[in-house]
């Protein structure tokens, strides 16, 4: 091994323990919402390891988000009342929900920065990645969370007689666009502090 490669396995092995205690600090900082949702910045690390170590990064730190997601259903690196409720219905089909949307977050928002790493300068290419993490992250776990829990009491009750859209609208609403705005505000700010260090 070159001491190039030694580096570059350093750098990245770094930046996975970087953002994995950045995800576990931001776990425990959400600000409550109606309905059991919460608004958090837990997508801004999934979306800077998509920028900086493409497929790979973003799967392993979406991974870790999606674990710690988990972990909240049963008190752990914090609180989901809402896991809570859906770990109590079904634990499979809740880790599914939780670590597997997260996973695919991941890998959407490389795709993306890949994409448009090759027709935008950087700090564009940043913001729209962080903004399509955060986007992904809503579209996913709520189609998840309708398409497997749907037919239980719990979600029946939430949604009230209303459509699938209009749920998902009346649910997300705020959270997503506060989410959304802060992701990409920050990780166009990260990724350019990153290509300015030769990091991406």
């Amino acid at each position: 091994m070159t001491t190039a490669n030694r580096n570059n396995k350093t750098v990245k092995l770094a930046m996975y323990a970087l953002l994995t205690a950045l995800l576990i600090v931001l776990g425990y900082v959400n600000i409550p919402q109606p309905a059991g949702l919460s608004i958090t910045f837990n997508m801004i690390p999934v979306a800077i390891a998509a920028i900086a170590m493409g497929v790979p990064g973003g799967a392993v730190i979406g991974g870790v988000f999606g674990l710690i997601s988990f972990l909240q259903c049963f008190g752990l690196v914090g609180f989901s009342g809402m896991g809570a409720v859906l770990v109590g219905i079904s634990p499979v089909l809740t880790f599914i929900q939780r670590f597997v949307s997260r996973v695919l977050v991941g890998v959407l928002a490389a795709l993306v920065y890949k994409a448009l790493s090759k027709k935008l300068n950087v700090y564009l290419s940043c913001v729209i990645t962080g903004f399509s993490a955060a986007f992904f992250n809503t579209l996913l776990f709520m189609s998840s969370l309708v398409l497997l829990f749907g037919n239980t009491e719990y979600i029946q009750n939430m949604m009230a007689g209303r459509g699938v859209i209009a749920f998902i609208i009346a649910s997300v609403g705020i959270n997503a666009v506060v989410e959304m705005i802060v992701a990409a505000v920050v990780t166009g700010a990260i990724g350019a502090a990153l290509k300015k260090a030769k990091l991406i």
